[in-house]
């Protein structure tokens, strides 16, 4: 049962109210840009849907990264309604019969907000995916630390790759599954539906602009968004050599491989994003071989001790770069019923 009652009355209107959730919401990560949330107001809470007509068959058939990236949203919401000075009441799968239907978030009581929830709401415009290598200058281990407080308390785990085998062995595997994706027609026709030419005004996917241009120049390569696409030229794939730092890395990961886990990853994620955001760290995502069957058993068995699921791939450092990708407006996401 929703708690808001009078208090939500204090509010300009129900109308305005989720408006401002669901542009909150809908700053958040997504796998490719594709954006894959849609968003119903109720008078009293916001349902937040997967969007099924915006899936990657290929790359996620499963919906894994779909419904992460919806987890991202939902952390998102979360904070903006804390900012407002009230307490999130989160139903998440309220409904089976309605699978789409992921989380439905309602109107606590009203409780000021901290200090802490007013810099995580501030970082939300802030927070871009970084592409590419990191400045040198390096991330302090107690931020470290506290990047993994805030994943647990989501219900995920941060694991560092600290070892130095272990670190190239997971860059092995990352190479491998992207050349495998590039070589893959499906695979690369699919992105490239999600790689909008230059001066596109297309509201979602990933410009030109925002991704490296030369995906291979560290040993954590990165996605070639350009493979299967009918402009520009190709990439430059020559000079492997580091030019640049890689950054801390490390694996988001649950014990579970549920939808519900993979909806708390989203969230994990996501507060890990906006947390690292305030503190001037950016982070970088690598999630080729979470989407091979064979390499994501590899990185769970190899390298977390098939102790946990992972979920995503991370690189943190520091980088002057600031590249922003677009995002759909509220009124293409949102349905406001009543």
């Amino acid at each position: 049962m929703w708690t808001m009652g009078a208090a939500r009355s204090a509010l300009p209107g129900a109308d305005l109210s989720a408006r401002f959730l669901v542009r909150a919401a809908i700053s958040a990560p997504s796998v490719h840009n594709t954006q894959p949330w849609r968003f119903v107001a109720h008078r009293d809470h916001i349902e937040l849907y997967a969007d099924l007509s915006r899936p990657l068959r290929v790359a996620d058939p499963s919906g894994r990264e779909m419904v992460i990236s919806c987890g991202a949203a939902l952390f998102n919401m979360r904070a903006a309604m804390r900012h407002l000075g009230f307490d999130p009441v989160v139903r998440v799968l309220p409904d089976p019969a309605r699978p789409d239907l992921l989380a439905a978030i309602g109107w606590g009581q009203y409780v000021r907000p901290t200090a802490f929830d007013e810099l995580l709401y501030r970082a939300m415009p802030q927070r871009h995916t970084h592409r590419g290598p990191f400045d040198l200058t390096p991330v302090s281990p107690w931020l470290v630390g506290e990047l993994s407080d805030v994943v647990r308390r989501q219900g995920a785990t941060l694991y560092q790759v600290r070892d130095g085998a272990d670190r190239r062995r997971l860059a092995r595997i990352i190479r491998a599954a992207e050349l495998a994706q590039r070589a893959d027609p499906r695979c690369a026709a699919e992105r490239a539906r999600w790689a909008p030419p230059p001066d596109s005004p297309r509201p979602d996917g990933i410009p030109p602009a925002a991704y490296a241009r030369q995906p291979d120049i560290l040993p954590f390569a990165a996605r070639d968004f350009r493979v299967g696409a009918s402009w520009g030229p190709p990439p430059r794939t020559t000079g492997r050599g580091v030019r640049g730092g890689v950054g801390i890395v490390a694996v988001l990961a649950t014990q579970r491989d549920r939808k519900l886990d993979w909806l708390l990853s989203g969230q994990a994620l996501e507060h890990l994003l906006l947390y690292a955001t305030v503190h001037g760290v950016k982070v970088a995502l690598h999630t080729q071989p979470l989407e091979l069957a064979e390499p994501r058993a590899e990185i769970k068995t190899g390298l977390l001790g098939d102790s946990a699921n992972p979920q995503m791939i991370l690189r943190l450092g520091h980088s002057s770069r600031m590249l922003a990708t677009p995002r759909r407006t509220v009124g293409d996401v949102l349905n406001e019923q009543d």
